[in-house]
């Protein structure tokens, strides 16, 4: 849902968790027009009708990827970065901007016929899910995920 504050987003996460079925791709895929409209008139998340109809699809072409390589997550870690030797200070951190990787999977996955996948979004999702470590010095869970990776 990029375009609006990330804390806004981060504050109707359980909302969006509920609305969205756990966002289990293959419960949104089934999504139809009462699920829309369900959606649109439910005031604990982002009703942008734009964004709504995206998810949807991009939730019915998750089989797609599956299918050609195996794995949702298969997919994804071909994007990723290498990962940094170490964390980086706040400063550092705020002059990293979207990532090429990033940009790379948001080119990918707009081709496949994707939306609202831009490379701002698609780098979010990348620190969500891992491939990023965008955690700053002296954080102790980037310090974990360094020791993990």
């Amino acid at each position: 849902m990029s375009g609006l504050s990330w804390l806004t987003i981060l504050r109707k996460r359980e909302n969006f968790r509920r609305a969205f079925r756990d966002f289990a791709p293959s419960a949104i895929a089934r999504f139809g027009p009462r699920d829309v409209a369900r959606l649109m008139a439910d005031e604990g998340i982002v009703r942008n009708r734009a964004k709504v109809d995206a998810t949807i699809n991009n939730a019915r072409r998750v089989p797609e990827l599956i299918d050609e390589f195996g794995s949702f997550a298969a997919y994804v870690w071909k994007f990723a970065p290498r990962p940094r030797k170490r964390l980086l200070t706040w400063d550092q951190l705020t002059q990293v901007g979207v990532t090429p990787e990033a940009t790379a999977l948001s080119k990918d996955l707009r081709g496949r016929g994707w939306g609202f996948v831009g490379p701002t979004t698609v780098h979010s999702f990348m620190q969500a899910m891992g491939l990023v470590n965008d955690h700053v010095r002296g954080c102790a869970a980037g310090a974990e995920i360094l020791r993990l990776r």
